[in-house]
């Protein structure tokens, strides 16, 4: 037996929640299929199959039967994304076709019925049937594939048991504003669709290769890792890369949502579809056009948009039961009034036939994912990325933001500010340090490296690679001997510092700054300061946050004295000295009061990130922001955290407006059928009107902006 493949197919035609899921059921009764994805935002299925069982041929084909199509993707388009087939306009597609037809057919029976009344029935029925042949069609394929209760069996059922008692213009105009109904969804998805798609466009088609000397265009998907490209005044960057010449600023705001102009010099990072503003530049590539930053970034939309968020998944278990509990319900409104107060057979068949229209549960399952779809896609054009509806429900329900220190509310480059010579000279003492620091890299190490570079001091050569300490400290081998550099803390517990040394590690910590011990066996060589600044708009975030009702914390592994100096700039609390087992101890007990999320670089923090609620990375685009914790913020700023809270509340708040939406409308149509206040072809209105109604609430989200102060 062959191993289990995975495919992705473009899926067209699906435009709404019970569309995926009609796919989903009919691909999980096809023998050898472990897994399947199906997402109506990016009109894509993911399926893991046994092709020696089920042939990629057969699941196209299923899926054709169901009355979409899929495509397996041959070409692949920029960032090596697939690029669905360009849509014409509504009159153009099939959906809009069917509405022109059934609505000319529709306004000749009423011509007619006014020019002839004695044949007013006749047309009716056919226009009634014309426009139900490709409704009845896919009602049969979904119940012969698992879905018996389906939209398109509810609208059956009830257009032919409207003809059955003599109502053919009834049914003729329900069936017309049922397809009516669903192009509007299609309209709807195709501008959902667009916040991924956009993404998709940032990469230029083409780019300018440097070869020989010769500037040659080529595809952006031909460039290779080590190409040099030139990339002019007003261009596109076409791949992430590294500036080899040239000076320009380049608008990133596309990929970081960083509203101004980043300068970039020689070796800086430069990501695909940044705009290059007024410099020449050439760039030499760093990732394929597959494994760039926006391919990264669409990549992981269309998957968060795939998968299910908890309300979402709610819901959907809710309808299973609610779509057969809804068709029961209206055969008891067909049967019981007769059978036990006498009623007219007639009238409460045709209230009963509403009931039918009204159950359809379109609108209710579409109402949470729509809003999830649209509220990922906002986060990415605005550089905050949400790794699925389940992260981005949980920030809106959230208590209590820990932050990191170092690199999350500071700057991350401390810098060298003392060096204190305890046995020998402040050279040697910086010498050694460097030299033990050479194999890590932490932002302390390198700080240390920097500055014995930057006083031309020669660092002497360690035996093999550095052993360190999490939390405590990194030791190598020196021709001298073993050589630590560390926390005050260990120092003391190796019994290394004298009470005068502990004494000036008081002293320099009470101004703010971080202290590193460097030992050689048991003997304290020296003293080296470090400090960090807090971010820019470090303060102005943690207060928005506050603001929001929110507790903030800082929690880091550096001293006491230098986190509450930290903290007194920024008006947070904190909690110091904090070894990797004893932060997680500090986000468990912030859980007990309620949700937690945990802010940090997304190298170090990976455990802390990992046990809050919801981990959110800090990282510029980087690798690690991208692939670690349920969130990144590209724009690597402490008020992008607020901007995430804010995002998720709004999308929250979009989803239970859309439930109400759809809910209430059903309850409100259902009374008045049941009254006899509501004829059958409004009936339709309390699915395909709510199902319009909670797609346009969801794609206000799209223009939704998380930065604006509160009004």
């Amino acid at each position: 037996m062959a191993a289990a493949s995975a495919l992705k197919l473009r899926i067209e035609g699906m435009d709404c929640g019970s569309c995926a899921a009609k796919i989903e059921t009919a691909m999980r009764r096809l023998p050898g299929v472990a897994e399947v994805e199906v997402s109506v935002a990016a009109s894509s299925m993911s399926i893991t199959v046994d092709e020696d069982r089920t042939s990629r041929e057969a699941i196209r084909a299923k899926v054709d039967s169901l009355g979409f199509k899929a495509i397996d993707p041959t070409a692949a388009g920029p960032a090596g994304h697939d690029h669905p087939a360009t849509e014409g306009p509504w009159w153009s597609t099939a959906k809009g076709r069917l509405v022109l037809a059934s609505g000319a057919l529709l306004a000749g029976a009423w011509g007619v019925s006014w020019l002839e009344p004695q044949w007013a029935a006749w047309p009716y029925v056919v226009a009634a049937f014309v426009a139900l042949v490709p409704v009845a069609r896919r009602a049969v394929a979904g119940a012969l594939n698992g879905t018996p209760f389906s939209i398109e069996t509810l609208m059956a059922v009830a257009a032919i048991g409207a003809i059955a008692i003599g109502e053919a213009p009834e049914a003729a105009v329900v069936v017309f504003l049922f397809a009516v109904g669903e192009l509007l969804e299609g309209v709807a998805a195709r501008r959902a669709r667009a916040g991924v798609k956009a993404l998709v466009d940032l990469i230029p088609r083409s780019a300018r290769r440097i070869r020989g000397g010769a500037i040659e265009t080529v595809p952006a998907t031909d460039l290779e890792v080590g190409d040099l490209v030139l990339v002019r005044p007003g261009d596109r960057i076409p791949s992430d890369g590294t500036v080899a010449e040239g000076t320009s600023e380049v608008n990133e705001a596309p990929i970081t949502g960083e509203s101004r102009p980043v300068l970039k010099e020689v070796g800086a990072s430069v990501y695909a579809g940044s705009v290059n503003a007024n410099g020449e530049l050439h760039v030499t590539i760093t990732k394929a056009a597959a494994d760039n930053t926006i391919a990264r970034i669409v990549h992981m939309v269309e998957e968060a948009q795939a998968s299910k968020a908890p309300t979402a998944r709610f819901i959907e278990r809710f309808s299973r039961w609610y779509t057969p509990a809804a068709m029961a319900f209206a055969l008891a409104v067909i049967m019981v009034p007769p059978l036990v107060a006498d009623g007219d057979w007639q009238t409460w068949i045709y209230r009963g036939l509403a009931v039918l229209l009204i159950a359809c549960p379109c609108a209710l399952v579409i109402s949470t994912p729509a809003a999830v779809a649209s509220g990922l896609a906002s986060g990415a054009r605005r550089g905050l990325l949400i790794k699925g509806g389940a992260a981005l429900e949980t920030l809106g329900r959230v208590k209590t933001v820990a932050f990191d220190k170092t690199g999350t509310l500071t700057e991350g480059r401390p810098k060298v500010v003392e060096v204190v010579a305890l046995d020998g000279t402040v050279e040697a003492v910086l010498a050694k340090a460097a030299a033990v620091e050479r194999s890590s890299s932490h932002p302390l190490g390198l700080a240390i490296i920097e500055e014995a570079e930057a006083r031309a001091i020669e660092i002497p050569r360690a035996f093999g690679g550095g052993i360190a300490l999490p939390g405590k400290a990194v030791t190598a081998r020196l021709s001298s001997g073993f050589v630590s550099v560390g926390s005050p803390r260990h120092a003391s517990e190796q019994d290394v510092l004298t009470a005068e040394a502990a004494g000036r590690v008081a002293t320099i910590e009470t101004e703010g700054a971080t202290v590193v011990v460097v030992s050689e066996g048991k003997r304290a060589l020296g003293l080296i300061a470090l400090k960090d600044r807090p971010r820019e708009d470090a303060r102005a975030g943690l207060e928005r946050l506050r603001a929001l009702g929110l507790r903030t914390v800082m929690l880091t592994g550096d001293n006491a004295r230098a986190a509450a100096a930290i903290t007194a700039e920024l008006g947070v609390e904190h909690r110091a000295e904090l070894l990797p087992a004893a932060k997680l101890e500090a986000i468990s007990d912030y859980r007990k009061d309620g949700p937690v999320a945990m802010i940090g670089d997304g190298v170090n923090d990976a455990p802390a990130l990992a046990a809050a609620s919801v981990g959110v990375a800090m990282g510029g685009g980087t690798d690690v922001a991208l692939e670690t914790a349920d969130a990144a913020l590209l724009k690597d700023r402490v008020g992008g955290v607020a901007e995430l809270v804010v995002l998720s509340r709004a999308t929250l708040s979009n989803i239970w407006v859309n439930v109400t939406l759809a809910l209430g409308l059903k309850g409100a149509f259902l009374v008045a059928t049941l009254i006899g206040a509501t004829p059958l072809w409004m009936a339709i209105l309390a699915d395909t009107g709510a199902t319009v109604l909670v797609t346009a609430n969801a794609l206000r989200l799209l223009r939704f902006d998380p930065s604006a102060p509160a009004r």
